[in-house]
């Protein structure tokens, strides 16, 4: 491995360490806590939320949430409003 390699792959452990440390307070209030369909709702506005957080308080991601159910909802959310990442080519042969 290079130094770079080396460099990069202990900064990508520490940052990892560092973010297993994290936790989350527990929700207060009465609320229920939202679930798929919010994160799918979420996951489609994720552009122009980050926009909005750049001038106002505004957050992306909603906190706190339901945890694996809100996270696949916006998973899916992201991924229908970017198209996947996916592009469609069409390939056309040139005859000699």
């Amino acid at each position: 491995m290079t130094r770079l390699a080396t460099r990069l792959a202990l900064a990508l452990a520490l940052a990892l360490l560092l973010g297993a440390c994290a936790h989350q307070p527990p929700p207060s209030g009465g609320a229920p806590l939202p679930g798929f369909l919010l994160g799918l709702l979420h996951g489609y506005i994720s552009l122009f939320s980050l926009i909005a957080s750049l001038f106002f308080e505004v957050r992306v991601y909603e906190y706190p949430n339901a945890g694996f159910f809100y996270d696949f909802g916006f998973v899916v959310g992201v991924l229908a409003f970017y198209g996947s990442g996916s592009r469609t080519y069409v390939y056309t042969r040139r005859s000699r």
